[in-house]
């Protein structure tokens, strides 16, 4: 109490000598082309002057000034744009962070303490403390903003020295203010099969949440990510717009309010539905990092900046190369033995991919896993179908010249399995209610210590047993349901947050034993895809539905906020109308990997494979590291083009794509985007079927940079479901 009464007094102090002296102190967070000002004026709290375009001239930074707003009285209310605003003071919205302290006092203010900055990895971090000028309660804000990018990652961590803990109802990660004119909110819906589907609405007075209340597999029906664009709806290429993701891999809230003089507040956070936290004295809660950039030339460059700050700083292995791959799950199912498996994988060498993945059903005994009724939990090999185990697999793997990698479930439990009759408490479930089982499956409680070790010796035992092991695809396709762990008995409203903290303890123990293990996110398709998750996985896979048409829509949509190299794309047997070239090009947009029975193809067809995979391999450079721009999109017309431009602009690739084109159409050409204006680019249409020869009419053409980006390919034709790839090398 002492500290508190000394620290009260100095902040009062020290508030009265900045009245007296007009100080107003400026803390700038800044990359190369954005400013995001702050300020701490004469009383002593923390306010947001601007965000936006970088100013030039540093002097410019002493006019701005943070704003107070009359009240009906007729006095004047300290009310501008708080950083961090407390629940029960005077701003009459949303607030960034609701405490209830150990008295009952559910008001907070907070007043600026001090702040540093110190270099990391591609920018600078700046960390800001405040604290309640009434109790021991402390908030710090962190800041990193990466230079080059233009990208800014925030979060915040609270703590307190209260006698009794205190209760936090809200805990955003920052807030981010706005004064416009109008403002356009794209959303970005999801369900089983129709992942990153976009929509664009006007932001009217009140609020606007867009969350998931799933706990598990938590972006089935939203994603975490947003686009909102200033003053005009969404465009690619121009228009002010700030694109945000939230990295948790749990519940989220995305807070959009329009407040009664037509300023926005953006506040993204856990969803604090039925977490209500209990904060111990002396524990920090520490929010997800909120990843944001704001670009002033449309979607498609906030896009670059997202991509490139990922691959550099932020996804797994970001600079490394990725592996393709044969999955058996669309040509096998649950329905495989161990010599048939040993034939796939020859069949991959023979495509020419890196690895043979086997998918579901090679796990446990007493319950075989023969459907997806029994067998989660128990992750010893099935004798019956493998009595080899996976080292007969590893060794087959080899001998055929490709990699092995392994499915697995571990968060998982059927009721129906040894793991669920020996420790039914380890999953979550209600005691005294009927249980309802989403899939046929529970999730494991990830709050307990005892189940965190357990799911991390599932993995590890493989790897230790199997070194020859080269990769992971790691599923979770069930939400939480039956929400109560019988491990946190009456802190009940701590599970969804404790659950996913348990499920990032699982895979930083991993990450530091396995540094770089391949693996896929994977969540009954694209139900998990945050960049916290994205910190211990190369990759993820976007969507079940391998759909050509459809693929295209929700590649599309995944890429506003995801480089190429993080997202899977597979070459399936969904939807036959569509030709094997048409499917394997959309799916050689993104990380390429093969799920189809090579049997069914025809000579042609599986020699067409053979040399797109080789073509992907040499285009590695532009489309796994080089730089995406969006021509056109799925969403305006009947077609769809995105090209990739090497870094050194040597080497790019166009994909062009007819998906249903109207009878006689106006075709456009296709003006490329990021080449060296002054460089000469040889144009050669591959991807070719065996025997054909390209109708591309500028194939075999040496053409400019300039050109090309100002005049176009033909690229277009009238075909249904027709796709061209273009390869440009500079001469």
């Amino acid at each position: 109490m002492k500290h508190l009464i000394l620290f009260t007094m100095l902040l009062s102090l020290s508030c009265a000598l900045s009245a007296q002296t007009g100080e107003r102190k400026n803390i700038r967070i800044a990359t190369n082309h954005t400013d995001l000002i702050l300020q701490v004026p004469d009383n002593g709290r923390l306010y947001q002057v601007y965000l936006g375009e970088r100013l030039r001239h540093d002097t410019d930074l002493n006019h701005l000034d943070w704003q107070v707003h009359p009240a009906s009285d007729g006095s004047v209310v300290p009310r501008g744009w708080e950083v961090y605003s407390g629940s029960g003071n005077e701003d009459f919205f949303e607030p960034a962070l609701a405490v209830t302290h150990a008295d009952g006092n559910p008001s907070t203010y907070l007043y600026y303490v001090s702040h540093h900055s110190k270099p990391v990895d591609g920018g600078t971090q700046t960390d800001i403390v405040l604290r309640d000028n009434r109790y021991p309660l402390e908030v710090t804000l962190h800041y990193v903003a990466y230079t080059e990018e233009d990208v800014i990652k925030t979060w915040s961590e609270i703590s307190h020295d209260e006698k009794q803990p205190v209760y936090l109802s809200a805990y955003a990660s920052t807030m981010l203010y706005f004064s416009a004119g109008s403002y356009y909110l794209t959303e970005f819906s999801s369900d089983w099969a129709k992942e990153a589907q976009m929509s664009t609405q006007p932001l009217r007075p009140g609020k606007k949440v867009l969350d998931t209340k799933l706990g598990s597999r938590a972006a089935m029906h939203m994603q975490p990510f947003f686009l909102l664009s200033i003053d005009q709806p969404a465009d690619e290429q121009q228009g002010q717009v700030l694109m945000g993701t939230l990295g948790w891999t749990g519940n989220f809230r995305f807070t959009f309010e329009v407040d009664n003089v037509g300023n926005l507040r953006v506040i993204p956070a856990i969803n604090p539905y039925a977490s209500r936290y209990e904060l111990k004295r002396g524990e920090t809660f520490a929010t997800p990092e909120f990843i944001f950039t704001l670009s002033r030339q449309g979607a498609g460059q906030g896009s670059r900046n997202l991509q490139a700050w990922a691959r550099r700083y932020q996804l797994k292995d970001g600079r490394e190369p990725r592996l393709t791959l044969l999955n058996n799950w669309e040509n096998t199912g649950f329905n495989f033995n161990q010599d048939l498996l040993a034939g796939l994988m020859k069949e991959a060498k023979d495509l020419g991919v890196d690895m043979f993945l086997l998918d579901d059903g090679w796990f446990a005994n007493k319950y075989p896993r023969q459907n997806d009724r029994a067998g989660l939990g128990d992750w010893e090999v099935n004798h019956a179908k493998l009595p080899g185990g996976i080292t007969a697999l590893t060794d087959a793997a080899r001998e055929a010249g490709v990699k092995f990698g392994l499915w697995i479930e571990p968060e998982m439990v059927n009721p129906k399995s040894e793991l669920f009759e020996q420790h039914p408490e380890w999953a979550i479930h209600y005691p005294n209610r009927e249980t309802y089982y989403y899939r046929n499956q529970l999730v494991l409680d990830l709050s307990n210590p005892d189940v965190q070790d357990y799911v991390y010796s599932v993995v590890d035992r493989l790897l230790t047993e199997n070194p020859g092991i080269a990769y992971f695809k790691w599923d979770c396709n069930s939400p939480i349901t039956n929400i109560y762990s019988p491990y946190l008995k009456e802190r009940q409203e701590q599970l969804y947050i404790d659950h996913v903290r348990g499920i990032y303890r699982v895979l930083q123990r991993l990450q530091a034993k396995y540094p770089h293990l391949p693996m896929m996110l994977c969540s009954g398709g694209g139900a998990r895809c945050d960049y916290e998750a994205l910190k211990y996985f190369t990759e993820f896979w976007c969507s079940d539905n391998t759909d050509p048409v459809e693929r295209l829509y929700i590649q599309w949509g995944f890429s506003h906020f995801f480089p190429a190299k993080a997202m899977c794309a597979h070459v399936t047997s969904w939807n036959r109308a569509a030709s094997v070239k048409f499917r394997t090009d959309v799916a050689s947009m993104c990380k390429l990997g093969f799920d189809i029975g090579l049997q069914e193809l025809s000579a042609e067809e599986l020699e067409f494979c053979r040399q797109a995979v080789t073509n992907w391999k040499q285009l590695q450079p532009a489309i796994m590291d080089g730089t995406q721009y969006r021509l056109a999109s799925p969403y305006n017309g009947n077609h769809m083009a995105v090209n990739y431009v090497s870094a050194d602009r040597s080497m790019a690739v166009l994909f062009a794509y007819d998906i249903h084109p109207r009878y006689q159409e106006k075709l456009l050409p296709v003006k490329l985007q990021g080449l060296d204006p002054d460089k000469l680019y040889r144009v050669e249409e591959i991807n070719l079927m065996p025997g054909t020869s390209s109708t591309l009419k500028a194939h075999g053409q040496t053409l400019s940079g300039d050109y090309l980006m100002k005049v176009g390919l033909e690229a277009f034709t009238f075909g249904n479901m027709q796709s061209r790839v273009v390869k440009l090398t500079a001469q």
